[in-house]
C-alpha cells in the first residue's frame, strides 16, 4: 500500500471503501501516528450549511492577528489542496506527499493486526492531523465531513469552541429523516464544558441541541438571537453591526453576499469573542474587519461582475437553494435570469427546484462531476415539469459555453446545484467575464 503514487491517487484510492461513519478506525490510525490531534487547540464546526463559510471568517480572522492558523475543509471546488492549508498557503504536493507515506505505513501495520480499513476522508483527516502537527499550528478550525457523532473530525477531545452553523434536511439517508434527528448527529461534537455555538431556527431541532449541550454541561450561545442591525447590501458583500456578548461589533463587511453569510459572520464573530475572554486572541478592531472583509470561498455566491452578472453558487440542497433563491432576489429584483443547474441523484430535488423557481426564467440543466450525479436528460424533464423552459447539455463546459452564447437574452447567469458543478466551470466563466480567478485566501 506504500508504493511509489501520486498522494492525491493513494488517497483517492480509498473510495473504494465507501463512506463509513464511527471513530474505530480512525482513532486506532492516529493512536499509531501519536495522536497529533491532541497537540493543538481547536475550533470545531459543524451544520448542514454554512458551516465552511463560518470556517473561512474565522481563519481569516486569526491570520490577520498573526496567529499560525491550521483550516482543514471538504470538499474542494478547484483543487484538491485547497482542503488543507496552513497561514494562508494550501498543503503542497510534496508536504502532501510526506504525510501521506506516513500514514500509509500505519494503515500497513493496522491491516497487519486485522484492523479494518480506514476510508478516504479518515486517510485525509489524519493526515491533515500529521500536517497541522508538523506545522505547529496553535489553532486549527476544522470542519466536520458529515454529521457529526460519528465524523472522523469527532476524535478532537476537547476543543476550544464547538459551532453548529445550521440544521435543515440532507443526507437524510445516514443522519436522520427529521430535523430533530439530524441535529442529534450534528450536536454528537459537543464536549463536556466546552462552549457551544448554535444558529438553528428549527425550534424541536434546537432543543434536542440544548439538551445535549445541558447534560454535558457546556455552555450554550444561541448566535441566531443576535440581531444584525444596520445591513447594506450589494453584489460586493454585505456589511452589519451587532452586539456580541455586550461588545459593539460596528460596520462589520464581509464579501460574501446573503443574509445568510451575515448569519455566519454572526457565528464566527460569537468564536471569536470567545477566545478573546480565553486569552488566546488579543483582538484589534481593525485587524478583525479586515480578517473578516478578506475571506472568501469559492461558490458562496460568488459574483463576477459584467454583462451580463454571473454568479456561483455551490447550493446542493433546499436550504441552500433558498438562501440562493434569497439572496438573488434581494440583488436582482426584475432581472432575466438563466441558471445553469446539475444536482446528484440522492439530493431533494423538488424543493431546490421550487426555490429556483423563485428567481429562474429559464435554465440550463447538466452533469456535476461525481458518480451519484442525475442524468442531465433526467433533470430537464423535472424542471420542465415545473413549468419552466430547461435545455440539457450533459457536459458542464459546453453547457457553461452554451448559457454565454445565450447571454444577450439574460441579465445574470446563475451556475448552482452542486458543488461538484462549480469546479468544471469555474475557470472558464472566470475567462469570459474577463475576471482573473482569485486564489483560495
Amino acid at each position: 500500500m506504500t508504493e511509489n503514487r501520486n498522494p492525491v491517487e493513494l488517497i483517492h484510492s480509498f473510495e473504494r471503501f465507501g463512506s463509513k461513519l464511527g471513530l474505530e478506525r480512525i482513532s486506532a490510525l492516529l493512536s499509531l501516528l501519536g495522536n497529533p490531534q491532541d497537540h493543538m487547540r481547536i475550533i470545531h464546526v459543524a451544520g448542514t450549511n454554512g458551516k465552511g463559510s463560518v470556517c473561512r471568517y474565522i481563519y481569516s480572522v486569526l491570520r490577520r492577528h498573526g496567529c499560525k492558523a491550521g483550516l482543514y475543509t471538504s470538499p474542494f471546488v478547484v483543487d484538491f489542496f485547497e482542503r488543507i492549508e496552513f497561514d494562508g498557503l494550501c498543503i503542497t504536493e510534496a508536504e502532501l506527499a510526506e504525510c501521506t507515506g506516513e500514514v500509509m505505513a500505519q494503515i500497513d501495520g493496522m491491516l497487519a493486526e486485522g484492523f479494518e480499513s480506514p476510508t478516504e476522508f479518515e486517510v485525509l483527516t489524519a493526515v491533515a492531523f500529521l500536517y497541522f502537527s508538523k506545522k505547529e499550528a496553535e489553532i486549527l478550525v476544522l470542519e466536520v465531513g458529515l454529521g457529526g457523532r460519528g465524523d472522523s473530525t469527532n476524535v478532537v477531545k476537547r476543543p476550544e469552541v464547538c459551532i453548529i452553523s445550521s440544521i435543515s434536511l440532507d443526507h437524510t439517508d445516514r443522519l436522520g429523516t427529521t430535523l430533530p434527528e439530524i441535529a442529534r448527529e450534528k450536536a454528537g461534537i459537543i464536549k463536556p464544558g466546552c462552549p457551544v455555538i448554535v444558529n438553528v431556527a428549527d425550534r424541536e431541532a434546537a432543543k434536542v441541541i440544548a439538551r445535549i449541550a445541558y447534560e454535558r454541561r457546556a455552555p450554550l450561545i444561541d448566535a441566531g438571537r443576535i440581531e444584525a442591525r444596520g445591513v447594506q447590501k450589494s453584489t460586493r458583500g454585505y456589511s452589519f453591526s451587532a452586539n456580541i456578548f455586550g461588545k459593539a461589533y460596528s460596520d462589520i463587511r464581509v464579501s460574501m453576499p446573503g443574509m445568510h453569510q451575515v448569519e455566519n459572520a454572526i457565528c464566527a464573530l460569537c468564536a471569536i469573542e470567545l477566545l478573546r475572554e480565553k486569552a488566546l486572541l488579543t483582538l484589534d478592531g481593525e485587524l478583525l474587519r479586515k480578517g473578516m472583509e478578506e475571506a472568501r470561498q469559492p461558490g458562496r455566491f460568488e459574483v463576477l461582475e459584467g454583462e451580463p452578472i454571473v454568479v456561483l453558487d455551490g447550493a446542493h440542497n433546499p436550504a441552500g437553494a433558498e438562501a440562493l433563491a434569497e439572496t438573488a432576489r434581494e440583488l436582482f429584483p426584475d432581472k432575466r435570469i438563466l441558471l445553469v443547474t446539475g444536482v446528484l441523484r440522492d439530493k431533494a430535488l423538488s424543493p431546490m427546484l421550487a426555490h429556483f423557481n423563485r428567481v429562474a426564467d429559464a435554465y440550463i440543466a447538466t452533469e456535476p462531476d461525481n458518480e451519484r450525479r442525475l442524468s442531465a436528460a433526467e433533470l430537464r424533464d423535472e424542471i420542465e415539469r415545473t413549468g419552466k423552459p430547461c435545455t440539457a447539455v450533459a457536459d458542464p463546459v459546453r453547457a457553461a459555453e452554451e448559457a454565454w452564447r445565450r447571454r444577450a437574452d439574460f441579465d445574470v447567469i446563475i451556475v448552482s446545484g452542486s458543488l461538484y458543478l462549480l469546479g468544471a466551470v469555474r475557470g472558464y466563466l472566470h475567462e469570459k467575464t474577463g475576471q482573473q480567478s482569485p486564489a483560495v485566501l
